[in-house]
């Protein structure tokens, strides 16, 4: 009993039961859902389609998860991925023969770099200026759409440069090669936040900034960091939705993908409260949200049902993950079978 409980509790238990739930729910109601073929080498199917299509959002999710440690937000990550898209896009660009304007290295790092200075000026309204984390992310996520706009002209751009394609669409050793560059990133953001000090910082700064300042601990400089860090996530995002379609749109690349990443760092454990975070749960809980949209396309659900559906979902989960919740459920329970 001790054993269960001490295994309930653990933040990671809840989201993988969950995921778990919808894994089961399509192994009996979704034909061939698990269903994996060989083509050419490479792993084909629905589980490997969920993999590729929530790298994306896996990698904002890692961003977010250090954010929303700090107690802070950044609603901006969606327009930082459609600049990311944008700029590579125009830089690399090419003719039908495939030959891109600039070196496919050079394209990808000035995106990677526009996207680091984006998060710096959202890190920057946060910790020097005094902006709540809401207001100075959402000047961004409006004007940061506008950017993607102008930088692509208002048009969708194409892309003809065939090694670019490699990063959204390539595989490696079976594996979508996106789902390499998200076990990367979470492995290096893991190993310096848990060992250094610096998880110990961004986790002191969302419990008590004040206290985290008189131990020594620059908490705007953490802070600052965070959103830096969290531009890039959301650049290298960019960078993977836009070689996946060959193309960058600056009116919908990266739309909503910031309301999914928030919802997989939240499903995954972390708490919006700050504090501690859990860099594996919010990789979970991507692949929940990724696993449930898959799941409604699969059954034809209505758009305008499909919303409804997800959000009943996710407040199932969230009330799972309720310790409050299910400490009251259990007592209700107890209190119904004792009176029997």
């Amino acid at each position: 009993m001790v054993g269960w409980k001490s295994l309930t509790r653990n933040k990671l238990f809840w989201p993988i039961v969950a995921l778990a739930i919808l894994m089961l729910f399509n192994l009996f109601f979704t034909p061939h859902f698990f269903r994996v073929e060989i083509k050419e080498g490479h792993l084909y199917g629905n589980v490997i389609d969920i993999l590729k299509n929530g790298a994306p959002i896996m990698l904002l999710a890692i961003g977010l998860t250090l954010v929303i440690a700090t107690k802070g937000i950044d609603i901006s990550v969606g327009s930082i991925v459609a600049i990311s898209a944008g700029v590579v896009a125009m830089l690399i660009g090419g003719d039908l023969k495939g030959v891109p304007k600039f070196p496919i290295p050079y394209a990808m790092g000035v995106a990677l770099l526009i996207s680091i200075v984006a998060g710096c000026w959202n890190g920057l309204l946060v910790s020097r200026v005094g902006m709540q984390p809401m207001i100075a992310t959402l000047i961004l996520m409006v004007a940061g759409r506008g950017i993607a706009m102008v930088t692509t002209n208002a048009m969708v751009v194409w892309l003809y440069a065939k090694p670019f394609a490699f990063l959204g669409q390539g595989y490696w050793l079976g594996l979508p090669f996106s789902i390499y560059i998200v076990a990367f990133l979470v492995l290096l953001t893991a190993f310096v936040t848990r060992r250094t000090a610096l998880g110990l910082f961004i986790e002191s700064v969302g419990i008590n900034p004040t206290a985290a300042r008189f131990a020594g601990i620059n908490a705007k400089n953490i802070i600052f960091g965070v959103y830096a860090f969290s531009g890039f996530c959301a650049g290298v995002s960019g960078l993977v939705v836009c070689s996946t379609v060959m193309s960058a749109d600056g009116n919908n690349a990266g739309l909503g993908y910031e309301l999914n990443g928030i919802l997989a760092v939240v499903l995954g454990g972390t708490s919006m409260n700050g504090g501690k975070f859990y860099l594996l749960g919010s990789i979970v809980g991507a692949l929940i949200v990724q696993t449930l949209t898959t799941t409604i396309y699969a059954f034809n659900v209505p758009p305008e049902i499909a919303q409804v559906v997800k959000a009943l979902v996710v407040w199932i989960v969230c009330l799972l993950q309720s310790g409050k919740f299910r400490s009251t459920f259990a007592a209700m329970f107890g209190k119904r079978e004792l009176s029997v």
